[in-house]
């Protein structure tokens, strides 16, 4: 009994001390460079490194050059069996306010090694509520719009059927 004690506070030592020694900003400037690939460039004004996470504040977000949001925060965060992207008050620029929402209040991307092809993502913000999962395995993109209010702009992309308006695409 005394070896399975012993193994066990040695795992969960091993665990904690590798989430807090993970190199946070590194692995972000890694994402940056994938992001790069994709002509996505992201420009923060300061990154904050705790225990468990890394928080990103006032965030431009570029295009191909050009400035297509702000996001007041963003936290990432890991344990390692589960991993969240949490943004606060994301703002889209005026020129694609007839394509996408405005003003997006918070949103949350979070995946669990219980389901390592799937990404499940939360928001609220000017559109109402929306809910939804990333496939990673099919590649689809399913978005449910719960309490719809301000979807005018979104109305020809979106589609309905018995629980309401939703947004489906593959990648």
């Amino acid at each position: 009994m005394q070896m399975v004690k012993k193994s066990f506070i040695v795992l969960i030592v091993s665990w904690l001390g590798l989430l807090v020694l993970m190199p946070k900003q590194e692995l972000y400037y890694k994402l940056e460079e994938e992001l790069a690939k994709q002509d996505i460039k992201l420009n923060e004004a300061k990154i904050n490194e705790g225990l468990f996470s890394l928080t990103l504040d006032q965030v431009n977000v570029y295009y191909k050059g050009i400035n297509v949001a702000i996001i007041e925060e963003v936290s990432l965060c890991t344990m390692l069996f589960y991993s969240s992207i949490e943004l606060r008050s994301l703002q889209m620029d005026d020129s694609l306010k007839t394509i996408v929402p405005q003003i997006t209040e918070k949103a949350l991307l979070s995946h669990s090694i219980l389901s390592p092809l799937n990404v499940s993502v939360d928001a609220s913000g000017s559109f109402g509520l929306m809910a939804g999962n990333i496939d990673l395995s099919e590649r689809t993109v399913r978005l449910d719009f719960n309490e719809s209010k301000k979807i005018g702009m979104l109305k020809p992309q979106l589609k309905q059927d018995e629980k309401g308006w939703f947004y489906e695409t593959s990648f």
